[in-house]
């Protein structure tokens, strides 16, 4: 009898092993985001609804393998500092699966560099500056959105074809910002040998004097400007440039300021004729892109914003990574990425093998005031892959990894 109850204890010690194992391999697979929601709203507002449509059409679907996807969502406040400090919190309180998020630059760096340091993967999913790929790429680290260079690279033959000399350039103090003047003036240098730059205007992030930032420029008598303020920096610079005339008769280039998310708010106020970046959600009639639309119309009664498509595309890649990888090990969810394709609202995007940097593009084209509101118009979408570094030159630009 003894030996007999001996026996039914071990059994039972064993089944209840197994149940634990069985229902921790059915576990969700946990996603830690961490992002400048409470500094960059505009954007990252939309963001977070498109990862929770892309979460809810991932787990409806049954999600991977059986096992749901969580976000557990932090925010850096736009610090580099307390973005890993979150990383840290994320890996060792959340034991989260994998990491994913930020959107500013220099943010975005400190999040590639520890996911260097912890060994863990991470997709940046919106950060623009070329380093994540290049200088500072690492094994562990893939990138979503096209970056700085890809964007001003799609710019620069518009800039080039309105065959203006003296140029103006105005910037926000930061990564972003640095690399993309800099950017701009080599492209186009190259592309019109005779060009002059006759001002640079680098207003701190969020803390541009619009006054003595348009005055300096129009001081300066440019033909056409440059530029990369974005949200309310965006929006001061419009307005004060509308007030002292200084965008009459002269071409405007200018990144991100297509984005609903920048383009909306100024309303009546939006410039007009501006070349730029951005997203014409009200004119793209793929069929990707309007099962996306009207998805997220009957989900949040609301149009999508690019950060919308952003945040959507980043969960839908994860999806397929993991999917790929049949599970969230680290070393199989890298080899899973490197030359994984993802079906974007965009289109069909890739995920380079030399780079980690994804072929998503973005649509060019010029601003119009449209029943008292700012849209673009003349567009097309341009395919990222035609605006990347060749293979060789990756090698070199990731020496270090």
């Amino acid at each position: 009898m003894r030996s007999f109850s001996v026996a039914r204890r071990a059994l039972l010690v064993a089944g209840l092993a197994c149940a634990a194992g069985a229902v921790h391999a059915q576990g969700a697979i946990k996603i830690g985001e961490i992002n400048s929601y409470k500094a960059q709203p505009a954007f990252l507002g939309p963001y977070k609804k498109g990862m929770e449509l892309a979460v809810a059409e991932v787990n409806s679907a049954g999600g991977i393998n059986g096992r749901k996807l969580e976000l557990v969502v932090r925010d850096d406040n736009g610090n580099p500092g307390d973005a890993v400090r979150a990383a840290d919190e994320l890996l060792a309180r959340e034991k989260v699966d994998v990491l994913m998020g930020s959107f500013l630059s220099h943010v975005g760096l400190a999040l590639t560099d520890f996911a260097k340091q912890k060994k863990v993967f991470f997709l940046a999913a919106e950060p623009l500056t070329d380093k994540i790929v290049w200088e500072n790429g690492n094994r562990y680290t893939f990138r979503l959105r096209a970056s700085t260079y890809m964007q001003v690279a799609m710019l620069v033959p518009e800039a080039a074809a309105v065959k203006k000399k003296r140029w103006a350039i105005v910037y926000p103090n930061y990564e972003y910002g640095q690399s993309a003047a800099a950017t701009f003036k080599k492209l186009l240098k190259a592309a019109q040998p005779d060009v002059e730059f006759v001002a640079e205007q680098a207003p701190p992030l969020g803390k541009v004097d619009a006054g003595s930032v348009v005055q300096a420029l129009a001081d300066a008598k440019p033909d056409a400007i440059f530029n990369v303020l974005f949200a309310a920096d965006l929006a001061r610079l419009v307005r004060e440039g509308n007030t002292r005339g200084l965008f009459k008769g002269r071409e405007v280039v200018s990144l991100l300021t297509g984005e609903p998310e920048y383009l909306d708010p100024l309303k009546g106020e939006a410039p007009v004729g501006w070349i730029v970046t951005g997203y014409p959600w009200y004119a793209i009639q793929t069929a990707e892109h309007q099962a996306f639309l009207k998805a997220y119309k009957e989900r949040f009664n609301d149009h999508p914003r690019l950060g919308s498509v952003v945040g959507y595309t980043a969960i839908q890649s994860l999806a397929a990574g993991l999917r790929k990888a049949g599970g969230s090990d680290t070393e199989k969810l890298i080899a899973a990425f490197k030359g994984l394709e993802v079906t974007s609202p965009f289109g069909p995007i890739r995920y380079r093998t030399e780079d980690h940097q994804s072929t998503m593009g973005t649509f060019v084209g010029r601003t119009r005031l449209q029943n008292g509101t700012g849209v673009m118009s003349d567009f097309r979408y341009l395919d990222g892959a035609r605006f990347q570094q060749s293979a060789d030159e990756v090698r070199k630009l990731r020496a270090a990894d």
